[in-house]
């Protein structure tokens, strides 16, 4: 089969059009002919040396795929409702890169009705973070406000369509007024655009110095100790990404006071157990949203699988709004 591989650790030229062997579905997985490969910032980091693979993972980039099941654990499909031929996408720890993908049958999810492989390929990995990092770990609930950062990253666009399905009320920052715009029209209730807003006052204003209740955090880095300053009490940061660094400090002072909570999680290492209930989850809570339009994918750029190279300097040039897809020839 055809994959992309990572030649060398750097920047996106060292993405390659390779030939690989075929994987081959173990007990309790499935063999996807994959259709779409969806592009996130850790096939970046990984591709830059900084986010390897848990240990036995394939070193193909790729953690979010849509195609068609062409082998798999019988009596696993059997038991989740999936069979060979069947649509789905998938949450995956590596792999998705190339045109034949397994993955574990519980982070299957059916392809939604009335959406093509390509939209599908770009739910997996955010709709499944926000979920586990917005909704299990940040305990959103209906009448509170979210503050998401990055809100026209692929993440930011998921956060705020499900907050706002879920009755919360959405601010989102943006670096751009265009990106502001975006996220407005995307249903966020505010939009902060960081370059030339502080978004501490900027949030002191919209809440009336109340303060928001969840904070969706993809920077770290000084940005914490902001973000402190941002919370109504008993409000609750969720970092899932460190692109501003990993050392933060904060007024402890202020936790204390306003009774806090800082947490985080990545999902990539997570078992295979903890990433089938958020998929069971959204099977029950989001995919009904997406079926009848409430919540959409949004999708920026399409580009056949072999401009990898592409897909990556357009992500990294950070202009794009919503998700980058990888189309395999053929499907």
């Amino acid at each position: 089969m055809h994959a992309i591989e990572i030649a060398s650790f750097g920047g996106p030229d060292v993405l390659r059009l390779a030939s690989r062997a075929m994987p081959v579905a173990a007990e309790g997985e499935v063999l996807v002919r994959v259709h779409a490969s969806g592009v996130n910032r850790p096939d970046l980091l990984q591709r830059a040396g900084g986010y390897p693979p848990p240990p036995g993972v394939t070193d193909i980039p790729g953690l979010e795929i849509a195609g068609e099941i062409v082998a798999g654990d019988a009596q696993a499909m059997a038991a989740a409702g999936l069979q060979v031929g069947g649509m789905v996408c998938a949450l995956v720890a590596g792999g998705g890169y190339a045109q034949y993908c397994v993955a574990p049958v519980p982070q299957c999810l059916p392809v939604p009705h009335g959406l093509s492989a390509v939209q599908a390929a770009s739910l997996p990995e955010t709709f499944f973070t926000v979920w586990s990092n917005v909704f299990d770990r940040g305990q959103l609930k209906a009448g509170e406000t979210l503050l998401v950062q990055g809100g026209t990253s692929g993440i930011g666009v998921t956060a705020i369509q499900l907050a706002k399905s879920f009755g919360a009320t959405v601010i989102a920052t943006a670096g751009s007024d265009d990106k502001c715009a975006a996220c407005l029209g995307l249903g966020a209730d505010h939009a902060i655009n960081y370059r030339t807003q502080d978004f501490v006052e900027e949030v002191a204003r919209i809440t009336g110095k109340r303060g928001v209740d969840v904070i969706l955090d993809m920077v770290a880095g000084d940005y914490l100790a902001r973000e402190v300053r941002c919370l109504a009490e008993d409000g609750r940061i969720v970092i899932i990404a460190v692109q501003g660094g990993v050392n933060s400090e904060v007024n402890a002072g202020l936790v204390l006071r306003k009774r806090l909570t800082i947490t985080g999680s990545t999902l990539r290492i997570r078992p295979v157990a903890f990433k089938g209930a958020i998929a069971t989850d959204l099977h029950a809570n989001v995919w009904p949203l997406l079926e009848s339009g409430m919540v959409r994918p949004v999708i920026h750029t399409v580009l056949p699988a072999a401009q990898a190279v592409a897909a990556h300097a357009l992500m990294e040039a950070g202009q794009h709004i919503g998700k980058v897809v990888l189309q395999w020839e053929g499907a």
